[in-house]
């Protein structure tokens, strides 16, 4: 699946997905201080063995605001996008046990069950975002980023198992 990632001038960036389906609606991104949110999506969904709301598109999903809000893979994905941008808006890395805590206890108060993560996806994720956040910044308004996350038959298939601290 091809995401191109456009900086906008205004409040707003914008993501174009194309998927074997062929086009799918934009996606209006508000700009929020760091890499656009779907873009965060696309670092996590890189790293875990899970789809969540982009790869849930990848494979014939819809791409509207609540696609996946009843899926529990997509909303355990989507906690730990939350719980890695909330991360990044707080200007620098916790130690990994308690961004792992943070993601647990998001889970918990929305009964989403956490997925099982541990350092090196912490870290996996991090460098990705970091690497993300360097290219992003170099894109000029109205330039793009082009990006390509693999939604394979394992992720479509994976089940959310047990946090491992």
């Amino acid at each position: 699946m091809q995401l191109t990632f456009t900086k906008g001038s205004g409040k707003y960036d914008k993501l174009d997905i194309v998927t074997a389906a062929g086009p799918q609606p934009p996606i209006d991104c508000p700009k929020q201080g760091i890499i656009p949110h779907d873009m965060v999506h696309f670092a996590v969904e890189s790293e875990v063995a899970t789809l969540g709301f982009l790869g849930g598109i990848a494979t014939g999903g819809d791409s509207g605001f609540t696609a996946g809000a009843d899926n529990p893979h997509h909303r355990a994905v989507e906690r730990l996008v939350e719980t890695v941008q909330a991360e990044a808006w707080s200007g620098g890395p916790v130690p990994n046990e308690e961004l792992i805590a943070l993601y647990r206890v998001t889970c918990e108060a929305r009964g989403d069950t956490p997925l099982a993560l541990d350092g090196t996806t912490i870290a996996a994720i991090r460098a990705r975002i970091a690497d993300l956040t360097a290219r992003w910044a170099a894109v000029p308004v109205g330039g793009t980023l082009v990006l390509t996350l693999v939604a394979t038959e394992e992720s479509a298939a994976s089940v959310v198992a047990p946090l491992r601290l």
